[in-house]
């Protein structure tokens, strides 16, 4: 009995090498993230989740990065998703039918990662599109916030029926800068009314919808806190926890942002990190500095924060994509979000 710890590294490629099965066993670690170098196909990655849960109890977390569009991990073998702003631009001309597709969509996303033993995603995006943001753009669903509450509460509803939870992105609010906080420190200049009067709507009502976990930005609001969001006790202590009453997990971005420089090195970072109120910090594509991280951070875990992580293990799923295609909810979901958001040359979803 091995308790999760406070940080989500990634892996070096297709299956366990040693120095992944040792990073993996250090008591400070309690998930993986997946990218597409770890994917191969379909019973490759069945054996990669297999090995990766095998190694400890209570199990590691598995998740990855698989929003559709541009943001999408795992290809051939899985349904292409198309970007969340299609079903946007659905929704302007019939919302009833955007919410039943953005369910459907969820579903298929959801229930095909759950087969492959992956227990979360890191969706959907809730940033507000404000026309702004290319590193946001088409990820966005919606420039109305009313229409991203919406249309997200569906997404959580179909990621739910496939036995999945939904981490809203990027808290407060990303779709204001121009910046990228992979490569830059963006700075929003908006006042805290300003921000609430858009941006945090999507989070603040869809806390009571299922939202198991929420990411913050790595954006600096400096009418609020010269820190980003992701570092900042005022954003997620006083904000996120006092006042909108998140009880689930809060992930930070990856400490190997750009965007998160300004906490200092790496081991600097993730105490910043857990001390600002996340529960579980990432280091993603640097594996000397995830074990400079190992060597150096002292933590002691939360109860109250491994209780919110034991929520997050997927629910019991079809095991395999043969045994999910006889599923008439799979199938009946497939068949209608077939041809959204296509343009000339790409495949059929599904294909």
């Amino acid at each position: 009995m091995l308790p999760l710890g406070p940080l989500m590294l990634d892996l070096a490629g297709t299956e366990l090498t040693v120095e992944d099965r040792r990073r993996l066993m250090h008591p400070l670690v309690g998930g993986v993230i997946l990218f597409t170098r770890n994917y191969a196909d379909s019973g490759q990655l069945m054996r990669l989740t297999d090995a990766i849960h095998g190694l400890r109890s209570p199990p590691l977390l598995i998740a990855v990065d698989h929003e559709g569009g541009r943001v999408q991990r795992f290809r051939e073998g899985f349904t292409t998703i198309p970007p969340m702003r299609e079903l946007g631009r659905v929704w302007d001309g019939n919302p009833q039918l955007a919410r039943q597709l953005a369910a459907d969509a969820a579903f298929v996303m959801a229930a095909e990662l759950r087969a492959h033993g992956v227990d979360l995603t890191f969706a959907p995006v809730l940033d507000v599109d404000h026309g702004n943001s290319s590193v946001i753009g088409d990820r966005a669903l919606h420039s109305d916030s009313r229409a991203v509450v919406a249309l997200a509460r569906a997404v959580l509803q179909g990621l739910k029926q496939a036995g999945m939870t939904g981490v809203g992105k990027h808290f407060p609010g990303h779709g204001h800068v121009r910046g990228d906080s992979h490569h830059e420190v963006p700075v929003d200049e908006r006042t805290l009314e300003e921000i609430e009067s858009a941006d945090l709507a999507p989070f603040r009502r869809l806390i009571d919808s299922g939202l198991g976990g929420i990411m913050p930005a790595h954006v600096i609001y400096p009418a609020v806190d010269n820190q980003p969001a992701g570092f900042s006790a005022i954003w997620l202590k006083q904000i996120l926890r006092g006042r909108l009453g998140f009880g689930g997990v809060v992930f930070s971005d990856d400490l190997g942002m750009e965007g998160a420089r300004v906490a200092g090195g790496v081991i600097e970072r993730a105490q910043a990190a857990l001390g600002a109120g996340c529960d579980m910090a990432l280091l993603c594509n640097d594996p000397a500095r995830a074990d400079e991280l190992l060597s150096g951070l002292t933590y002691a875990m939360p109860a109250v924060s491994l209780a919110r992580l034991a929520r997050l293990h997927g629910k019991p799923r079809a095991e395999g994509m043969t045994k999910l295609r006889g599923e008439t909810r799979y199938s009946r979901a497939l068949h209608a979000i077939a041809g959204i958001g296509l343009r000339d040359g790409e495949l059929p979803l599904g294909s």
